[in-house]
């Protein structure tokens, strides 16, 4: 006899394949359209469901994402580490999916449907030790016709507008095809100006030895890289081969020897900053306070050297510090490749390097809105992302970090370099666009000049208001949708 086949595994099925379909909208696959179709299949076969099945739904859908998104994590931790942190994050998505299963039983569902959206990636982004806001909607969108939408609300109104266009698949497929034209006619109307004075920025990424040296020669090594990619960077701009900067920028972990303390680290940076003659921003891990062990950029001057310093705010759980030490251990033993947890800094990184008043944020801080909209209002008036790529090797990690980068030019106005030890370094211009981009696992040395901007977008007025106007509308929705 034949066997049954299992009850609602096409259902099932369409969940998983909208997730996977959801993933290639991210880079490095930038298939950015495939966004809102991903949001019409989660929300087709959740519609009608009971709350337990629009869970595991939902479920199914995030593991379809974050499984692949999130591959790049198991370079370091393992992949223990990895199918749990993915597990983790497909669990908010079953939030959702539970949460759309109850909703779509509303009038006006599909508003309150999209707002949903927004509402999980806002608990996400900070739930728990912090968040983790890879895979948002908005992160996909680095360069489409929604990413104008930036400057008006903010990551979290990209979201919405993928969402709803997603969910208007379902329902309405004529309206939402007709509003790809309106996007684009958005695109051109939203203000994204470029303008202002200009400084000759210097991006150093002095790439990372693939040897498999020991620490301590790793750790000479990449900062020697460094200390020589600038210091013909200097002979280029004597020679003319090279115009000379305002400053230069030095990745994340240039130097992970200490130069408050190892003598030959700063001696090494203080002649590499004398001989270019101009300030350089040096990504450095500092020790202290304490126990702890600090993630700091450094202004260097030619002539005072070592001087104001910006700690990272937001270290990353699991890479940067350990909650839950002792039972994390139970499960890999590379916890102990975080011996010791890096320190919370205190204060917005707004740094004044030479003439330049810069808002400095290190790697993962590029995901989370309200530590880039600080730096703005803090006075940035340029947009700085150190960051340290090279542990996860020509993963898409790296691109998709870029991409956060592009939508967070857009949302603020502002121009963004971005400077990595391996790659990718970028300089990007306030409308999201390239005006440069290195290679991965090369030393590239670039100087461009980058707007200096002081206005502030829409977006960045608002603050965290859209997300939280979004997230209750979705919300309250729901809570009317259960006491029915």
């Amino acid at each position: 006899m034949q066997r049954p086949r299992p009850r609602g595994l096409p259902r099932l099925l369409v969940a998983l394949a909208s997730g996977l379909l959801l993933d290639l909208a991210f880079p490095p696959h930038d298939r950015w359209w495939l966004a809102p179709v991903a949001v019409a299949l989660l929300t087709a076969t959740t519609r009608g469901q009971s709350a337990r099945r629009g869970a595991l739904l939902g479920l199914l859908h995030g593991l379809g994402l974050f499984v692949p998104l999130l591959v790049w994590t198991g370079t370091i931790a393992g992949p223990v580490a990895w199918l749990a942190l993915a597990l983790l994050q497909a669990a908010f998505l079953a939030l959702l999916g539970a949460a759309l299963a109850v909703v779509t039983r509303l009038p006006g569902w599909p508003v309150w449907a999209a707002a949903l959206w927004v509402g999980e990636e806002a608990l996400r982004d900070r739930l728990p030790f912090g968040g983790f806001p890879w895979g948002r909607l908005a992160f996909s969108q680095g360069h489409s016709p929604f990413t104008p939408l930036a400057a008006l609300g903010g990551a979290p109104l990209v979201s919405f507008a993928v969402a709803a266009v997603g969910v208007l698949l379902v329902t309405r497929p004529r309206p939402a095809v007709l509003l790809g034209p309106l996007l684009l006619v958005t695109a051109l109307l939203v203000p994204v100006p470029t303008d202002g004075p200009t400084a000759r920025v210097a991006v150093v990424q002095g790439n990372v030895p693939r040897l498999g040296l020991p620490r301590a020669d790793q750790q000479s090594a990449v900062l020697r890289n460094h200390v020589e990619a600038t210091r013909q960077l200097a002979a280029d701009v004597r020679s003319g081969r090279a115009p000379r900067p305002d400053l230069v920028i030095w990745p994340e972990n240039a130097s992970d020897l200490d130069p408050y303390t190892d003598t030959g680290a700063r001696v090494a940076i203080d002649g590499a900053v004398r001989d270019i003659g101009v300030p350089v921003l040096v990504g450095a891990v500092t020790d202290g306070p304490g126990r702890f062990v600090s993630n700091r950029g450094i202004v260097w001057d030619p002539v005072t050297g070592a001087g104001a310093s910006y700690v990272k705010r937001h270290p990353v759980p699991f890479g940067e510090y350990m909650p839950l030490r002792a039972l994390a251990r139970r499960l890999t033993a590379k916890v102990d490749l975080v011996p010791r947890d890096f320190a919370r800094g205190t204060t917005a990184g707004v740094l004044d390097v030479g003439r330049v008043r810069l808002g400095d944020v290190i790697c993962f801080e590029v995901a989370y809105d309200g530590v880039v909209r600080d730096v703005v209002t803090g006075g940035g008036r340029l947009l700085v992302v150190q960051t340290n790529n090279a542990t996860f090797g020509r993963s898409g990690e790296t691109s998709q970090q870029l991409a956060m980068g592009r939508l967070r030019a857009v949302e603020h106005g502002r121009a963004v370099v971005v400077a990595a030890t391996s790659g990718v370094s970028a300089v990007i211009r306030p409308d999201g666009t390239l005006a440069h981009r290195s290679q991965v696992f090369t030393r590239d040395v670039t100087v461009q000049e980058v707007a200096l901007r002081d206005g502030r977008t829409l977006a960045t007025r608002l603050g965290a208001w859209p997300e939280l106007v979004l997230a209750l509308l979705g919300l309250g929705a729901l809570l009317v949708a259960v006491r029915r």
